[in-house]
């Protein structure tokens, strides 16, 4: 009896150090089998010609036909780590970031993807990216990380902000030095000279806020848990609340054409439209969306991304579902 039962323990560790060991197919691989309304989204960005969708286990995807049909882009460095957004620094040069502080750059619009930066022993993920214009960039997430680049991505700084280590959710800001930064527990950071002095506003709301939106230099929007919304019309030094009708947290925005406005976008599929001064216009839910993160403009369309992805629907693409939402 003892001889079987050692004789199975072998072989039971004989098949755990063959399979440890044994060649892998790449993530990649096995993105190409994923269909592209199957892989969850949590970031989309329109390059005019090309829309770039960027998601869990490391999967970037792109389309050339405005959302209906995708395709993998070819990643040099394979990680099983979820991307969390991307930017363009122009229509050639782009940016991804992700967890363990996975930092991506393409030259070619996206086609092909080279690692800046990899941290698994940190093990911390970046949630966002923003870029001013130029070469100036800067990533950020949880526990306060926030790093500056000025060389388009190539390097990293890390920065240190007087935050008690909150996570970092959202930024945005325009060419004149206005920016804002927002995070959990309410957080809301300003500065007026590009990031030179930033400056904590007092508290407003003491839930996660996931988006900040410039809509001009004195108008801004906030959004984040439980269907909070919040508008300023003076540089955040005042805050009023949007009554949205729900508490279906929003996750993602995209501005609209010719500053009319924005799209908000969250769970239970909740998509809340408002004007180019901040005031709401309205509240839907889409049908059997699911948690929505992202969203961009192809056209006079919305596209968005979320947990089912970015093809939606029985014509492929949500767009058409949700067209009349965009342009009402």
């Amino acid at each position: 009896m003892r001889s079987v039962i050692g004789y199975a323990v072998c072989l039971v560790v004989a098949l755990t150090i063959g399979y440890t060991f044994s060649p892998k197919s790449p993530p990649q691989a096995e993105l190409l089998a994923t269909r592209p309304d199957r892989v969850q989204i949590n970031g989309l960005l329109n390059l005019g010609s090309r829309v770039v969708a960027v998601g869990e286990r490391g999967s970037i995807l792109l389309s050339d036909d405005q959302g209906v049909s995708w395709q993998p882009a070819s990643v040099a460095t394979q990680r099983n780590a979820t991307l969390t957004a991307v930017v363009a620094l122009d229509d050639k040069r782009l940016l991804a970031v992700g967890h363990d502080g996975w930092i991506l750059r393409s030259l070619d619009s996206g086609s092909n993807w080279q690692e800046m930066r990899y941290d698994s022993d940190l093990g911390e993920p970046l949630l966002g990216i923003w870029t001013g214009g130029g070469d100036n960039i800067m990533a950020f997430g949880s526990f306060g990380k926030f790093y500056q680049s000025v060389d388009a991505g190539q390097t990293w700084t890390p920065q240190t902000l007087d935050i008690d280590s909150a996570h970092l959710n959202s930024m945005d800001g325009g060419d004149d030095g206005r920016r804002m930064l927002v995070g959990e527990q309410g957080l809301v950071l300003r500065t007026a000279d590009a990031g030179q002095h930033w400056q904590t506003l007092p508290a407003f709301y003491s839930g996660s806020l996931f988006g900040i939106v410039r809509l001009s230099a004195d108008n801004w929007v906030t959004y984040g848990m439980r269907g909070h919304v919040f508008v300023s019309h003076d540089f955040g030094d005042s805050w009023t609340q949007i009554n949205v009708g729900n508490q279906l947290p929003l996750y993602g925005h995209v501005l609209l054409p010719d500053h009319s406005g924005l799209v908000i976008v969250g769970a239970g599929s909740s998509v809340v439209r408002l004007d180019a001064q901040g005031a709401l216009v309205g509240v839907e839910r889409l049908a059997g969306l699911g948690t929505l993160t992202s969203a961009t403009m192809v056209g006079s369309r919305l596209l968005v991304g979320g947990e089912r992805g970015v093809l939606q629907g029985s014509g492929g693409s949500v767009a058409a579902l949700v067209a009349k939402q965009a342009t009402r």
